[in-house]
């Protein structure tokens, strides 16, 4: 259980070791060529490139855990994620071994005569002015270039992560087709049993967004800081930069451990479809999902303010705007920034704003016309598809602006965390806790995109989604 693992020094010991391995980046370009038509072969290529790469990221997390700054690695909460990630570490790395024959070996090994073309990667845009500035810059390489990721038994025949430092690059180690005959039933078997060991470290790690944010309210209470004040700007001193800081590489880094668990798991387990590869949706369609996230967000509202009908969102958007993008990460997005823009206009005016227009109450803002719409509009470019999203909530006070891109700032008193939740992030009641906004754009971040917000103090709030459509950018590391 968990709850009763300890990092034994052996363990330790082999952590450090795999800190010393950079990691590698991947992009959706590159995800999406590799699963299009998937055989056991190629999803065997694609489990040992995970045997070998997510040990490397989860070392890195956990060594950065244990040497967090200003005492917060000793809160309890932190400990407890701590120890999470260093057991999936030690599953994968133990995880046991396919005996293969040296016919198998050559076949599945053995570089193609014929020369496949192979998309490269490009550096993500936004870690020019991303967190990871003057935080070392993400140390893996593209796919394609020759990286530090074939740690396999010598002369045994069998596939495991041992001592054995080789330089393999990237496309042969993940990406080289591999042949169509059929496979024995240990590849099958192989392939069924990794696949189920990622999905239990999946749902292992589901509440360590909440429980990250307990271990940081635990860290202000110790401090003296009051809740809800926010993260990262060094005037406020407490250590909250660094703070900040932290919690941008470590849920970057989430994200991205949870997109190769969860495309590896949907390649293996799910049928067949068109406009999917894995859980990436090669023709995803703006017009659909965000018109889903815009009735989900007006729900919530509805829901909490207990209103019969909630401030009206239109959605200008052509309806055949499509890419290569994860609908999950953009439906998250949106439904959080619309979840803000609903709260500012429905503050401003008031829950009772309608049922006062129509009593024919007087000197009502507006001109009594009822909630003033919030705008959706989406625009594709040659490079992007941009997003807009309008409100007229009051705006922010530009005093303020630094504030809301940090963890922890809430305007919304009286929150508190379920210790005992264990839903995924997109279930999870950030609302009120001040992880929306750099949430939001770390995930527009990860495939090459970002967030960016205008505000006009007294009106409302201008938000601007930027969503990479040529899709070759590689994961942000950290």
């Amino acid at each position: 259980m968990s709850a009763a693992f300890r990092i034994s020094p052996a363990l330790w010991d082999k952590i450090h070791h795999f800190t010393s391995f950079p990691q590698t980046g991947v992009s959706l370009q590159q995800m999406v060529l590799f699963g299009q038509h998937p055989s056991q072969g190629t999803l065997l290529r694609a489990s040992q490139f995970l045997a070998d790469e997510l040990p490397v990221r989860l070392a890195h997390r956990v060594k950065e855990l244990d040497e967090l700054p200003h005492n917060l690695s000793e809160m309890s909460s932190i400990r407890k994620v701590k120890n999470w990630y260093a057991q999936s570490f030690e599953e994968l790395i133990n995880f046991p071994s396919l005996p293969l024959s040296p016919a198998a070996r050559q076949s599945l090994f053995s570089r193609s005569e014929k020369k496949s073309h192979f998309l490269e990667s490009v550096p993500n845009p936004s870690l020019v002015t991303s967190y990871l500035d003057g935080h070392g810059a993400a140390s893996g390489t593209a796919y394609g270039e020759e990286v530090l990721v074939g740690r396999t038994d010598s002369g045994t025949g069998g596939l495991r992560n041992g001592n054995v430092k080789l330089r393999v690059s990237a496309e042969r180690s993940y990406y080289a087709k591999t042949p169509s005959h059929v496979y024995p039933p240990e590849v099958h078997d192989y392939n069924a049993r990794f696949t189920k060991t990622l999905e239990a470290i999946k749902r292992r790690h589901d509440p360590t967004v909440t429980t990250v944010a307990q271990g940081v309210l635990e860290w202000q209470s110790a401090k003296g800081i009051k809740p809800g004040m926010g993260l990262g700007l060094s005037g406020y001193g407490h250590g909250g930069d660094d703070v900040q800081a932290w919690l941008d590489r470590f849920y970057m880094s989430r994200i991205g451990i949870r997109f190769l668990i969860g495309q590896h798991v949907a390649l293996n387990t799910q049928q067949p479809h068109k406009d999917y590869v894995g859980i990436i949706c090669t023709k995803a369609n703006v017009h659909d999902i965000l018109q889903e996230a815009i009735e989900n967000a007006r729900f919530v509202c509805e829901e909490h303010y207990a209103m019969f009908r909630g401030p009206p969102v239109q959605l200008i958007c052509p309806t055949n705007v499509t890419f290569p993008y994860v609908p999950g990460h953009l439906s998250h997005i949106v439904f959080e920034l619309l979840k803000n823009s609903l709260r500012a206009v429905v503050e401003r005016f008031g829950a009772d704003y309608e049922d006062r227009i129509a009593k024919g109450s007087p000197n009502e803002r507006n001109g009594g016309r009822g909630y003033p719409p919030i705008k959706v509009i989406v625009v594709e470019g040659r490079e992007d598809i941009t997003i807009k999203i309008s409100d007229e909530g009051g705006g922010i006070p530009r005093s303020a602006i630094p504030l809301i891109w940090t963890y922890m700032y809430t305007t919304m008193a009286g929150q508190s965390i379920d210790q005992d939740f264990h839903a995924s992030d997109f279930q999870a009641p950030m609302a009120g806790f001040g992880y929306g906004l750099p949430l939001s754009r770390l995930y527009a971040r990860y495939f090459g995109g970002d967030l960016r917000l205008i505000s006009m103090d007294g009106f409302g709030t201008d938000v601007y989604i930027h969503l990479n459509k040529l899709s070759s950018s590689r994961e942000p590391l950290p």
